[in-house]
């Protein structure tokens, strides 16, 4: 997902939990809205800012947040789709916010492909978030600043996003996957572990 490694002596050796695909105690869906409108507004100047972009933003903010806190910025749940992982819920979202005229998603032309713009007509309710929550946005809105939906996808096809089914639901622990190769020492130290907790290896 972020190509952020796990360190196995910090895994715990008897305690396991269902992975976490959403976080109902987080009034997801609004935070949703005024990020996406908040979003918009921040790259109304990048030329390469389109539909992949604001997916991908989105994505990142929630997923690095959950990693640096253990919390989310909205907590809704992610798909895996074909250009990378999505809000599930993003396509009927917006079509609400278009309908309300929060937003308009203007279609076009860059080179061969087209892209679908969103952008706000009106002002995000931030009233919502902590400033950490927003800072984290803004610092993903400046990894992404200028990148082609193409180069900002390949980011996102991480080992979670590979091994999930097509609009499957990928967990918020996915983050803490290493898309990096194991070193002698993981390997070392994994069998360790597994000889001194009992884990079987394979």
């Amino acid at each position: 997902m972020a190509g952020l490694r796990t360190d196995p002596d910090k895994m715990s050796p008897t305690h396991t939990r269902p992975p976490t695909y959403s976080f109902p105690d987080i009034d997801g869906e609004p935070r949703l809205r005024e990020l996406i409108v908040y979003i918009a507004g921040r790259c109304d100047r990048d030329p390469r800012f389109g539909a992949t972009k604001l997916n991908k933003i989105l994505m990142f903010s929630d997923f690095m947040a959950y990693f640096r806190r253990r919390r989310p910025i909205t907590g809704v749940e992610y798909m895996r789709l074909p250009q990378g992982p999505a809000p599930r819920r993003l396509k009927p979202i917006t079509a609400d916010m278009e309908r309300n005229r929060e937003i308009v998603i203007r279609t076009i032309q860059d080179g061969k492909f087209e892209q679908k713009r969103v952008v706000p007509l009106r002002d995000p309710n931030l009233s919502l978030f902590a400033a950490d929550d927003i800072a984290i946005v803004d610092e993903m809105i400046q990894r992404f600043w200028g990148r082609t939906a193409t180069a900002v996808s390949e980011l996102s096809h991480g080992i979670a996003w590979r091994v999930a089914g097509d609009r499957e639901l990928i967990p918020y622990e996915a983050v803490f996957l290493s898309d990096e190769g194991l070193t002698e020492y993981d390997i070392t130290r994994t069998h360790e572990l597994a000889q001194k907790y009992g884990w079987r290896t394979v």
